[in-house]
């Protein structure tokens, strides 16, 4: 098994993405901290996934003390830690005209400052088991949609950490950082998100080539396999990387065509 024994943190993991990649680190042998701000969601979670295989920690990230308590409940239940996964995300729609500080600031908060002491405060145990990080960004950090301007903002910041971070943590004490940007995925909270925004219930099958050339958007599992694959040794010592998991290119993409 890739994660044979190993102990990880996955943020936000109680639904969608997170709970994808911890199912995943779990049938590859890890022990997981599932962590989220849902206390019945959690518990949820941990009873599907195996209560011997997980321990639960429910915590607001935006509270700056969240990361230090959060490390220290993976040290207590499992005694050690391998890998660090910043999943956990605000994603909040917003232009310039109708931005508000406290809500830029929580974003940036549970975004951007949460992932950043998370890994400080994982990083001496990451150091001592050769351990890595694995952060969960955007495609949205290399522009983003013109109402989505603080949460694209947030997600370039954790880009930037993890380039940096990437080099320095791998010099200094031999610890990994990586980032998976993911595009447009099928979380339950999308869903929803989309239904609220005027969207008809069943607008995954309905979506334009433009954003699904095939036909549909990313699921959760398939952003997990990327996951594993980063925190597992079979990228050897990549570091420093960012990939995006989009079913077009990023950057120079041709514009439709009208």
């Amino acid at each position: 098994m890739k994660l044979q024994d190993k102990a990880i943190i996955v943020t936000g993991s109680t639904m969608g993405i997170g709970k994808a990649i911890a199912k995943r680190a779990i049938a590859e042998g890890a022990r997981v901290l599932v962590h989220g701000l849902e206390r019945t969601e959690g518990e949820s979670v941990c009873k599907e996934l195996g209560q011997d295989r997980t321990a639960l920690h429910i915590d607001d990230l935006a509270d700056p003390l969240a990361a230090q308590r959060t490390v220290g409940a993976a040290i207590a239940a499992f005694g050690k830690l391998d890998v660090l996964v910043n999943n956990a995300g605000m994603v909040v729609t917003g232009r310039l005209e109708d931005c508000e500080v406290a809500a830029f600031d929580r974003v940036m908060a549970v975004n951007a400052r949460a992932p950043l002491f998370l890994t400080q405060a994982a990083y001496p145990y990451l150091k001592k088991s050769g351990g890595n990080i694995l952060n969960i960004g955007s495609v949205n950090a290399h522009c983003g949609e013109e109402n989505l301007l603080p949460y694209s903002m947030s997600k370039g910041a954790l880009m930037t950490m993890t380039r940096n971070l990437g080099d320095t943590l791998m010099r200094e004490g031999g610890v990994r950082v990586n980032q998976v940007n993911p595009g447009w995925v099928l979380t339950e909270s999308e869903q929803s998100r989309k239904r609220e925004q005027g969207m008809v219930e069943d607008w995954p099958a309905h979506l334009p080539k433009n954003f699904a050339p095939a036909g549909r958007i990313l699921f959760p599992d398939e952003l997990a396999a990327a996951v594993l694959l980063f925190i597992s040794s079979e990228v050897g010592p990549t570091t420093g990387t960012v990939f995006e998991m989009e079913q077009y290119p990023m950057i120079g993409r041709n514009p439709p065509k009208l």
